[in-house]
């Protein structure tokens, strides 16, 4: 169900025209993450070269038409030949850089359209543990904040890239042409401000990654912060949950005034030198000189004056474009970290299983480089049997659960279902064969009808509402205004718990798969929900082979087996009597269970052995 999930969230993408041209190998930097569109980018070069040559050869119009007004004879016609041609060349300029701008914007949204697709569609290939542990904030900053910077570098920049290139060239050489050595006098100022730029770009990747971190950080504090927010303004002062967001933003402002501190003269100054008004001082100084000497005329001196500002005005382009192809570099190596994520490993030749067991041999897994949150655990589920997986916080129940979609693949051993290893299952037959309720439900912004259909796209609406009637949700569909077409809201928002609960739940049962894998869908609810919940649990599991995460341990003593994990291992196996006659660690967690459920509000007449195994619950 998940991966269809997934598959639903990048069919938007998947239906775009420019889904089908996609990286046939993970990009390593910003520029061969522009690969797709490079023709588009050369175009848009090209055509700022020419509105930059256009530019300066308008300008340069105006010392011939001095000297033309300055000879003994002017010749009018002259002039009017000048003054068209510097008309011409400007609306040249004009057009073929309005062009320019054009064709970088609609490639740098084609490439917004083919990454954003490849980033979905990759994510939905790769184990679904990666996407958990990357976190939604992460992600987010990848897919929209990392994209942008790529969309912006080639929408704005890359004409930049021929006027920054074009502009300097063309400038120095009609200036020596016009004069050597005034020419050579304003290059001096270039290199002072060249040094200062360095010092202050010291140490940039550091500093970067430094600010992602930060920044990612604070992503993924308001993503929880705002999904929370009922949760935090009921139970939550604002000492716990804003506080971290405070802390997050603290650490975020402090990395940033570091680097501005660390760089702030150096930029600033550098900066500065690069403005046109020190260059023209000193040109205007050194000009006047050569002129009042006469060995400089006005038109080659009117040369100097129109290109010199222009000269070094053409380097803060470059300044700038420095920085964006940092920060879009930088950008681009957490998209290509994404697309290099291996996928989830298909089957050359997929197996089908030949039935609903499922058996665990020896299977060892752990978090990266940490301990093993299993080790070599055993266990086989008979073909519609219930078993329950129990335990304290930790002991790698949940853990042992998602190892059977293949959120992760295991580190040693096998997990059959009806015996063929899961490994030699693609993906698709794998989900056909198993659903999963969780705690934490997920709506779609979108109907309750197409989030039920979500299980099964191609099911109609007289077998949508057949599994929303075996869910419990038929009755409080219909008495909501729209019916199954009432939007449900941002995660489900328009709903209450135990509503998303049930809508999940008929997503299930409308999949009707053998294997049930259930996260006590009843930890949250409220009692007339918990009875809905339950009888919607029934429908869903009947016949299917069901594996339970408990919590509530009432809610298990009647299932074929209990399996007790601890610390990663599987200690003790069997039913619930016989559990508990034993002594071992399920009878010491049902008696806290009966001990909890003896509390009551005010009552402090229990002796300190049930106090303590009150605490422990």
């Amino acid at each position: 169900m998940l991966h269809r999930l997934n598959l639903a969230i990048i069919s938007a993408f998947q239906d775009h025209p420019m889904a089908n041209q996609h990286f046939t190998k993970p990009p390593t930097g910003v520029w061969s993450m522009m690969t797709p569109v490079k023709g588009k980018i050369i175009v848009a070069i090209a055509l700022s070269v020419l509105s930059a040559c256009s530019s300066l050869a308008s300008l340069l119009t105006i010392p011939f038409i001095t000297a033309e007004l300055l000879s003994e004879a002017p010749e009018p016609d002259m002039i009017r030949r000048w003054v068209a041609g510097a008309i011409g060349l400007v609306m040249i300029a004009f057009t073929s850089r309005t062009f320019a701008f054009r064709v970088s914007h609609i490639g740098a949204f084609n490439l917004e359209v083919m990454l954003r697709t490849a980033l979905a569609d990759h994510l939905a290939q790769v184990p679904l543990g990666y996407v958990i542990t990357t976190g939604s904030g992460a992600i987010k900053k990848l897919v929209q904040d990392d994209v942008k910077s790529l969309h912006a570098f080639v929408a704005d920049s890359t004409p930049l890239i021929g006027q920054a290139c074009t502009v300097p060239i063309v400038s120095l050489v009609a200036m020596l042409i016009a004069d050597w050595r005034l020419g050579l006098v304003t290059l001096v100022v270039l290199p002072v401000g060249l040094i200062f730029i360095q010092l202050a770009l010291q140490d940039y990747g550091e500093q970067r990654d430094a600010y992602n971190r930060a920044n990612e950080t604070i992503n993924g504090v308001i993503i929880e912060f705002v999904q929370g927010m009922q949760v935090v303004r009921t139970f939550d002062d604002g000492s716990s949950s804003f506080g971290r967001f405070q802390t997050s933003l603290d650490t975020f402002t402090q990395t940033l005034r570091d680097w501005n501190d660390k760089t702030q003269f150096s930029a600033r100054l550098g900066s500065l030198l690069f403005e046109p008004l020190p260059t023209l001082v000193v040109v205007s100084t050194v000009g006047v000189w050569l002129f009042s000497q006469g060995s400089l005329t006005l038109p080659r001196f009117l040369v100097f004056l129109l290109l010199a500002p222009r000269l070094c005005g053409a380097f803060k382009p470059i300044l700038t474009l420095s920085y964006l192809i940092n920060q879009a570099n930088a950008g681009a190596l957490r998209i290509a970290s994404v697309l290099a994520e291996p996928i989830l490993l298909q089957p050359v030749q997929p197996q089908q299983p030949v039935d609903s067991s499922i058996s665990f041999h020896n299977v060892t897994f752990a978090y990266g480089e940490g301990a093993p949150a299993l080790q070599n655990v055993s266990l086989h589920l008979p073909v519609g049997t219930v078993t329950a997986l129990v335990g304290p916080s930790g002991a790698g129940k949940t853990t042992l659960a998602r190892l059977i979609p293949r959120f992760w693949d295991v580190d040693e051993g096998v997990i059959e279902i009806g015996g063929v290893d899961i490994r030699q299952m693609t993906s698709d037959t794998l989900m056909s064969w198993v659903s999963f309720v969780f705690q934490d439900t997920f709506l779609l912004h979108d109907t309750i009808f197409n989030n039920i259909k979500l299980g099964r796209p191609d099911a109609t609406r007289v077998e949508v509402e057949a599994a929303a009637q075996a869910a419990q949700a038929h009755r409080f569909i219909l008495s909501l205004p729209q019916g199954y077409d009432t939007l449900v809201g941002e995660r489900g928002g328009q709903l209450s718990g135990g509503q998303r609960q049930r809508i999940t739940i008929a997503r299930a049962i409308l999949q009707d798969n053998p294997i049930v894998v259930l996260d006590e869908a009843t930890a949250f609810a409220d009692p007339e929900n918990e009875v809905l919940i339950q009888a919607a649990i029934a429908a869903l599991t009947q016949g299917k082979t069901l594996i339970v995460v408990a919590h509530r341990l009432a809610t298990i003593t009647q299932v074929d087996q209990i399996a007790v994990l601890d610390c990663g291992r599987l200690v003790e196996l069997g039913k619930h009597e016989q559990l508990v006659s034993v002594g071992g660690l399920y009878a010491q967690l049902w008696s806290r269970h009966q001990a909890a459920q003896h509390w009551e509000l005010g009552n402090d007449q229990r002796d300190p052995v049930q106090k303590q195994a009150i605490n422990n619950v």
